[in-house]
């Protein structure tokens, strides 16, 4: 009995003995062939240079510039090596002395570890001009190895800033949502950069060699290429630069906007700032420069400054009266005031504008009109109206980050307000005051509208699968009330733009004057504009279409601050449109 337990319990063994043999040979085989192959044939991946952008006409705005990076040995750390490394940045500073010494050892120290084995890069670019002139000086120190790089460049410096936008090095939550992202050196941080990092970035190619026991590479497996793509925007970056140099040293946004398909010639937020600060980092002096301006640089005025449309509302305002049974010949006479319960709400023209109709409201911006008209009609339905425009609503530029404004009703009150609706806000909200909160772009988005009838998606790539236009459905009947009122503005006696818009072609405007701090109802006597302190004057606001007859170009212009919108935008805008003319955009017997 013994001997069979013995006998069976070897049969036992010798049959596990086997499975394993078996599974190790066989089942196994390619589970470790996988495992060696890593060991002998190694993946390197490559990255393409990012994508140039151009502008319409195929002017290069942003290149990637060629030059070379300093890297140095790793594990120099101890104190009897270390002096390599204060050798290597004496000798940068000697020749480069823009680098500080001691940021140089500082930068050295935080990135080496007895675990790194790849050189450490000390700079991270220096043109190739620059260094290729003591290029044999450096190479022929042993500590130092000399790398090729490139830098992402803004050729027309602070032209245009807001649109690019800039890029910056791959923030360490990009690289842990995706592992790819550590092979790229930079990723769109703002702008036309961030919002087409995808195209701009491109694809990741790699290199499969069979490499030796030190990993030196013997023979090319295969091969797939990285790709990349260069866009061409729809800006012309000869009417982005004479806009900028027009704007100066004021604060605002211009938009000059294709009326019939949505491309944007020039699109400007000022003050700008040059992206190519950005781009190895920016100094803490030149980031205070920016943070600090009152102007605020760094804000997109064009999609995330919100501001009170003012009297620029009163377009769809009166659309509003007239879809909600207001008769187009309806008039009212304005004295200078409306009073409502205990309150007083002033026409901007003190001793009034007389008998006023729709016409010589939009014409002369006379408040009291709306006022009146506003109390026939309710929030609700100038609301509903507006909405149709899309006031509060994203344009959907393609611009990472959009504002999205407000268009309020009741229910937005009872909702973000926790309060009830009172008809004095109706009144101030129909000449485009309280809560109503608008950015430039979708004002030239409306004001398309206004000369169409058809909403344009705002794009800045040029592409035609992005041009988007929405039926707005007003009446043939009412669109040439607003039309005709557009055209007074800019043409006729007593029009508030009658004076300051110069141009070759029969422009249709609206200015407006959105208030900034409330005028107390005390105050008997309103003081003018240039009277009050900088930033609590009025916005300025002009929006226009040209020509006339037939609209090709929306020009939209807010100077912040700036009073009136004839006065402090019309005599620019005039200059854009003969700029236009001399470009070949419109024809001037049009």
């Amino acid at each position: 009995m013994r001997l069979k337990f013995i006998i069976g319990f070897i049969i036992a063994i010798s049959i596990l003995l086997l499975g394993r043999v078996y599974f190790i040979s066989i089942q196994s085989h390619d589970h470790y062939e996988e495992l060696s192959k890593e060991n002998y044939i190694k993946k390197f991946y490559t990255v393409a240079a990012r994508g140039s952008i151009k502008d319409r006409n195929g002017k290069y705005l942003a290149v990637n510039k060629v030059g070379f990076a300093i890297t140095l040995k790793p594990h120099l750390r101890s104190k009897k090596k270390f002096e390599n490394v204060k050798n290597v940045a004496k000798l940068i500073v000697k020749y480069f002395p823009e680098f500080k010494y001691e940021k140089l050892l500082k930068r050295y120290k935080k990135l080496d570890s007895p675990y790194r084995h790849k050189w450490i890069k000390i700079v991270e670019y220096i043109d190739y001009n620059d260094l290729f002139k003591h290029y044999s000086i450096f190479n022929s120190n042993e500590n130092i190895k000399i790398e090729s790089a490139i830098k992402r460049e803004y050729l027309y410096k602070d032209v245009a800033a807001h649109i690019l936008g800039y890029v910056g090095k791959v923030p360490k939550k990009d690289t842990d949502k995706n592992k790819q992202m550590k092979h790229f050196k930079q990723v769109g941080r703002t702008g036309i950069e961030k919002y087409y990092d995808n195209l701009l970035r491109g694809t990741i190619g790699y290199e499969k060699y069979k490499v030796n026991a030190v990993y030196q590479k013997i023979k090319l497996l295969e091969e797939v290429k990285p790709t990349k793509k260069e866009i061409k925007l729809t800006i012309d970056i000869e009417l982005q630069k004479y806009i900028h140099k027009l704007f100066g040293k004021k604060a605002g946004a211009v938009i000059v906007m294709n009326i019939n398909n949505g491309e944007l010639l020039a699109a400007g937020s000022f003050p700008e700032f040059d992206n190519n600060l950005f781009v190895n980092g920016i100094s803490h002096k030149a980031w205070n420069s920016i943070q600090e301006d009152f102007n605020h640089p760094f804000t997109n005025k064009l999609i995330n400054g919100l501001y009170p449309p003012g009297s620029v509302m009163k377009m769809g305002v009166a659309i509003s009266f007239l879809e909600n049974k207001i008769d187009p010949n309806y008039k009212t006479y304005c004295t200078g005031e409306l009073i409502l319960g205990n309150r007083k709400f002033r026409c901007w023209k003190k001793k009034g504008h007389g008998t006023t109709g729709f016409i010589k409201a939009i014409r002369e911006s006379c408040d009291d009109f709306f006022y009146k008209g506003s109390l026939k009609v309710g929030i609700n339905n100038i609301h509903k109206t507006l909405n149709r425009f899309a006031i509060g609503v994203k344009t959907g530029i393609d611009l990472p980050n959009e504002s999205k404004g407000i268009n309020p009703d009741k229910k937005w009150k009872k909702a973000t307000k926790k309060l009830p609706w009172y008809v004095g806000e109706t009144v101030v909200a129909s000449i485009g005051q309280g809560f109503i909160s608008v950015t430039p772009m979708q004002i030239a988005r409306y004001t398309g509208a206004m000369a169409t009838n058809k909403l344009q998606k705002p794009h800045l790539l040029k592409d035609d699968s992005l041009i988007q236009s929405l039926d707005t459905n007003i009446s043939k009947r009412d669109i040439k009330i607003i039309q005709k009122g557009m055209y007074h503005v800019a043409n006729k006696k007593k029009g508030t733009a009658v004076h300051y818009i110069k141009s070759k072609i029969v422009v249709a405007a609206k200015t407006g004057t959105a208030q900034v701090v409330g005028i107390p109802q005390s105050e008997k006597k309103r003081m003018k504009e240039h009277e009050l302190e900088y930033f609590k004057r009025s916005q300025a606001w002009l929006t226009t279409y040209a020509p006339y007859k037939d609209p090709k170009y929306v020009i939209t212009v807010l100077v912040e601050h700036g009073g009136h919108g004839g006065s402090a935008a019309g005599p620019m805008v005039g200059k854009i449109y003969n700029k236009l003319i001399k470009l070949g955009y419109i024809d001037s017997k049009d």
